[in-house]
């Protein structure tokens, strides 16, 4: 049997399996023969009188393994108490995976730095909305009366230019006269009428009616300002034929009809939350205030951006500003009824607050979490603030394109001259001016409105440059992005405003912002004609397509990520690309 034996030599591995368990092989003899791989050292053999150094028990023909005593070993071993001291006393260390409670921990921070940094946005929105309705009531009317004084003085002077108002004159005239008219219109709107016909509805009904309402104002809000956009382009375009005025016609009807239809909108809206605190057991306020944490659910749990962060960022500013509004307007109505008795303001003051401390508990909760869920530091609401500045800063400058109401307008989908108009006609019914003193002190409140606008625009203005400044963003004030529609259409725009705009200069010498056409004017042509001849001589037909794809590419998607460039009417509500 030696001849077995050197055959199971280490490096002769049997079967080709190196170490492990060793094999058996039949002898011949009734008793298995170890074979011992190459990994594992033979045992020492034992001498004479001396036992087995590996003693097998032999159970029904086979022997026993050692995993199988083991096994046994450990299975004896095992007791309760030494469970329950192995839990007591088992251990395990954080720093094993740092990264990750670093992580939930700059989670948490987040979201405790989210109230005072969503707070801060909305303080900074809600008086650029401010500021925006002011004007309708202060500088509109002024801006207006010199128009008009223009207009009708204009023989006296001359026509020295082919245009008889400037196009900021055109569209001051359209708005104040569209502002009239529907006021005039809403006085056939009987609102005591709305106020029984709604107060008579089931409380579930008018649950649904406040849902619907809410859905067609962001509606109206985002169809509203491009009837108001075509009106003002159609009026102030060059036109080449006086025919071609005629157009301006049915857009002026639209826009008429529009205002009105979303006054009538917000007024049903004030009616269906008055109605609510009027009611005894205050079960449609609850109803109405719990549908705020419904809009919780509906935006929580979807993937943001922080392009989509940003317009619900500014739906909220525009909600919010929208229902202090509407709070005032209820409050109104109340002391109407109640004679103007100071002791009711006391009475709709808890309301009031419990309205406003739900509106700002929503507004919260939904921000943390869409940040925490989607991956958003906190810091990118000082960028958002930054970019409503940059609207205010260069809306104030020569080369303007839109006006300051207008561009909060498109941003926010807050368009003041419905709201304007609902709250002259709820003002004017509610206070009855009667006398000379009565109406000494609407004269010394107007003016006060009027004070109070321009201090607010003094401070907005001056904070708005600090925050462009320490956002770095004074380099885009002299290169603006042009919003233009592409096409020939974008192309005979730029012409026009080319052919139209003047060139002109500050007292001391330096240029103005006027003069940035001249510049790309002269410059245009020079980079066309270099970037095409080295693309030309140093780059193939097909490298040339694909560099040009390429930086089409990247464009698109700087553009994607501007937050400059978000219009708040083409992407209606919190849509998700």
């Amino acid at each position: 049997m030696a001849g077995v034996a050197d055959a199971a030599a280490p490096g002769s591995g049997g079967d080709g399996r190196r170490g492990g368990a060793p094999e058996q092989q039949d002898t011949g003899r009734g008793e298995p023969k170890t074979l011992w791989g190459s990994s594992e050292p033979r045992p020492p053999a034992a001498g004479p009188g001396q036992p087995s150094p590996q003693q097998r028990t032999e159970t029904l023909g086979f022997y026993e393994s050692d995993r199988d005593r083991k096994k046994k070993r450990s299975l004896s071993d095992l007791s309760l108490l030494r469970f329950i001291s192995a839990e007591l006393t088992r251990g395990y260390f954080l720093e094993h995976n740092e990264a990750k409670y670093t992580e939930r921990r700059e989670r948490v921070y987040t979201c405790m730095r989210i109230p005072k940094e969503l707070e801060k946005l909305m303080f900074f929105g809600i008086f650029l909305c401010l500021d925006a309705f002011l004007y309708v009531f202060t500088l509109l009317p002024l801006r207006v009366f010199l128009a008009m004084f223009r207009f009708i003085t204009l023989p006296c002077y001359g026509l020295r230019d082919r245009r008889l108002l400037q196009p900021a004159q055109v569209c001051d005239i359209l708005k104040g006269v569209i502002l009239v008219i529907c006021y005039f219109m809403m006085h056939y709107v009987d609102y005591s009428m709305m106020y029984h016909l709604i107060r008579g509805q089931s409380v579930i009904k008018l649950y649904i009616i406040y849902n619907m309402l809410e859905v067609a104002d962001r509606l109206f809000s985002s169809f509203g300002q491009d009837i108001l956009d075509a009106l003002y382009w159609t009026a102030t375009e060059p036109k080449e034929r006086k025919r071609a005025h005629i157009g301006v016609i049915p857009h002026f009807f639209m826009a008429v009809l529009y205002v009105f239809l979303h006054a009538i909108l917000i007024m049903v809206q004030a009616t269906t939350l008055n109605v609510a605190f009027n009611s005894h057991n205050k079960s449609l306020l609850t109803i109405m205030m719990s549908n705020n944490f419904v809009e919780i659910k509906g935006s929580v749990f979807k993937k943001f951006e922080k392009n989509n962060l940003f317009q619900m960022s500014n739906s909220d500013i525009k909600e919010r500003f929208t229902n202090y509004v509407l709070l005032l307007i209820v409050c109104l109505r109340n002391m109407e009824q109640f004679s103007w008795n100071p002791d009711h303001l006391w009475v709709l003051f808890p309301d009031v607050c419990m309205v406003v401390a739900s509106e700002i508990a929503v507004d919260i909760v939904k921000h943390a979490f869409i940040t925490k869920f989607n991956d958003i530091t906190a810091d990118v609401y000082s960028e958002y603030r930054a970019s409503l500045a940059f609207d205010l800063v260069s809306s104030r400058q020569k080369n303007a394109y839109t006006d300051y109401s207008d561009s909060v307008s498109r941003r926010m989908g807050f368009i003041p001259l419905p709201l304007a108009v609902l709250l002259i006609r709820v003002v004017t019914s509610s206070i009855k001016v009667q006398g000379v003193l009565a109406y000494v002190c609407v004269v010394l409140f107007y003016c006060g409105l009027i004070s109070l606008k321009v201090l607010n625009s003094i401070v907005l203005l001056g904070k708005s440059c600090q925050y462009v400044k320490e956002a770095k963003m004074e380099e885009k004030l002299f290169n603006p992005v042009p919003t233009a529609t592409p096409g020939k259409a974008a192309g005979k725009q730029q012409s026009m405003f080319k052919s139209t705009q003047g060139f002109s200069t500050d007292e001391n010498g330096s240029t103005s912002v006027t003069n940035q056409p001249v510049h790309q004017k002269e410059s245009a042509p020079s980079l066309l004609v270099t970037s095409n001849s080295d693309q030309f001589l140093t780059t193939p037909d097909g490298e040339e397509k694909d560099i040009s794809q390429d930086s089409s590419e990247l464009k698109h998607r700087s553009s994607k990520k501007d937050l400059l460039e978000i219009d708040r009417f083409t992407i209606c509500g919190n849509r998700i690309d």
